[in-house]
């Protein structure tokens, strides 16, 4: 729950000074007391070298009151307990759905609006994603504070003292942003323009007043500083190209969702951990770039909704694996997610049947192998897995008979040796083709030899039958002349009258 100073240098700074209240433990012996604890010394903030004003007690206190709401939900979820994964909050909307049979409405709720008559199972559910949405509502909340810290130490500084008011609308929920930016927004609205680059203007606010150009098809915010995307982009009915890549983007507001046209997104180069989950209403989706990041996942259905995509980017992030809805997006051509953290490659990749092109290189200690279904993406050109930790390629290899390019540096593989792989992607293919063949006759070999066998053993068994029979029809013949125990037949009846 501590903050980063890196990320909120002001916010930290001012919680920091917050006092802190404390109380006798249980343990607490009146008879001995405890010694007095030394005050520990004050931590040093470097801020305070460039921020001299912060200083000012007056300011703080102005500071203080002003993320009170900050201070408060962190001491909340200090409580609560650390944020659930996202694995497991879509678990439990999925546990949620089945529970109410089908109903997808109302399922990321709030612990308040939990029914009397909810089960425990549906409680602790509702309980995951709640506390997730608070997590998520609490980081938007962290920003929101920084800027408006920043705001009032602005204030200061030009007035001298702490001259901005705590609560004022415009202070504390609006964003300053120059008159130019505004004036041209305001004139693209009213002219109807539907393309605006704002690249490169070291902007570090967007009006909610964009919302408002609904004709808008092209949108761009490239090499800015900045840290949030308004809500109000839903009202770009019509956009579909976004892009906003290099700057210092935290999160995506869900609102995304709502540009049903979209159809380029590039938000690459910036500090998202994650990709709202509403990005799957997008399903105009062609290309989507969101390399260079912080993700650590990709939203569990992204590939059961974006079935038009052809182009995924995702390099240099921090993803563990892709989720298994990937093998849905049947349009997708191209999928880079090299210099990741990839430990598994799901099985669905198979069902990709128009990829040509595949990078899933740079994963290094964690891919150790890939999955058997490689060899059905038939209309793979460029394969690259070099720098990773793989020994053996899959026996189907020799299927990807369009494959020109191929890059397996890096790794330990054995399968094929070295020398076969030294002669190029053509030399690997005829080898794996000639491996997965003799592995096919060696298979049928073992099947003949069990058919046999189970024939063989057949025949036995009932020539083992017969002649157990034979024997104990004739032992029971035997044991009845002799006047053995048993039933004695009419022979052995003509006999005892004759003697």
């Amino acid at each position: 729950m501590d903050l980063n100073p890196n990320k909120f240098p002001i916010l930290s700074f001012v919680l920091s000074k917050l006092p802190i209240t404390r109380s006798h433990s249980p343990e607490f012996d009146i008879e001995q007391p405890p010694s007095p604890a030394k005050p520990s010394p004050e931590p040093y903030f470097e801020i305070t070298d460039r921020m001299p004003h912060l200083n000012d007690p007056d300011l703080i206190a102005a500071m203080h009151a002003t993320v009170a709401d900050v201070s408060k939900t962190r001491s909340a979820l200090k409580t609560l307990g650390d944020c659930p994964d996202h694995e497991l909050v879509d678990i439990a909307r999925l546990k949620l759905i089945e529970l109410r049979d089908g109903n997808t409405e109302d399922v990321s709720v709030n612990i308040e609006n939990t029914d009397d008559n909810d089960s425990e199972e549906i409680r602790s559910y509702k309980a995951v994603i709640s506390l997730y949405e608070m997590y998520k509502s609490y980081e938007k909340m962290l920003s929101e504070a920084e800027i408006r810290l920043e705001k009032l130490y602005e204030a200061a500084k030009k007035g001298g003292k702490a001259v901005a008011a705590v609560g004022d609308e415009e202070g504390s929920s609006s964003v300053e942003v120059d008159d130019e930016l505004v004036a041209m927004l305001n004139d693209a609205a009213v002219k109807g323009v539907d393309r605006i680059d704002l690249s490169d203007r070291k902007l570090r606010f967007i009006p909610e007043t964009v919302g408002k150009l609904r004709m808008l098809v092209s949108l761009k915010l490239s090499a800015n500083q900045l840290q949030a995307i308004p809500d109000s982009i839903a009202g770009l009915e019509n956009l579909q190209e976004l892009y906003a890549s290099s700057n210092l983007l935290e999160s995506l507001p869900d609102s995304i969702g709502s540009l049903l046209k979209l159809k380029i997104l590039d938000v690459s180069s910036n500090k998202l951990t994650s990709l709202p989950d509403s990005i799957c209403h997008c399903r105009s989706l062609v290309e989507l770039d969101a390399s260079f990041n912080k993700l650590t996942y990709l939203p569990t259905n992204i590939g059961y909704e974006l079935v038009n995509l052809k182009k995924l980017s995702v390099p240099l992030n921090k993803i563990r694996s892709l989720p298994t809805s990937i093998g849905e997006m049947e349009s997708l051509q191209f999928l880079d997610a090299h210099f990741n953290e990839l430990r598994v490659v799901p099985q669905s990749i198979g069902r990709l049947s128009k990829l040509e092109i595949l990078n899933l290189s740079g994963n290094f200690s964690d891919l150790v192998s890939l999955p058997i279904t490689i060899g059905d993406l038939t209309n793979l050109k460029e394969l690259d897995i070099s720098n990773n930790q793989i020994h053996e390629l899959p026996v189907t290899f020799g299927r990807l008979e369009n494959l020109v390019k191929l890059n397996v540096e890096e790794n330990p593989i054995t399968i094929p040796p070295k020398e076969v792989v030294a002669k190029g992607v053509e030399a690997v293919k005829e080898f794996m083709a000639k491996r997965w063949l003799d592995l096919l006759l060696e298979e049928e070999e073992k099947s003949k030899n069990v058919e046999n066998v189970q024939t063989q053993g057949g025949w036995l068994t009932r020539s083992t039958s017969w002649l157990t029979n034979a024997v104990v029809g004739a032992a029971g013949s035997v044991g009845g002349i002799l006047g053995g125990e048993g039933n004695p037949t009419k022979t052995d009846e003509f006999l005892n009258q004759q003697l």
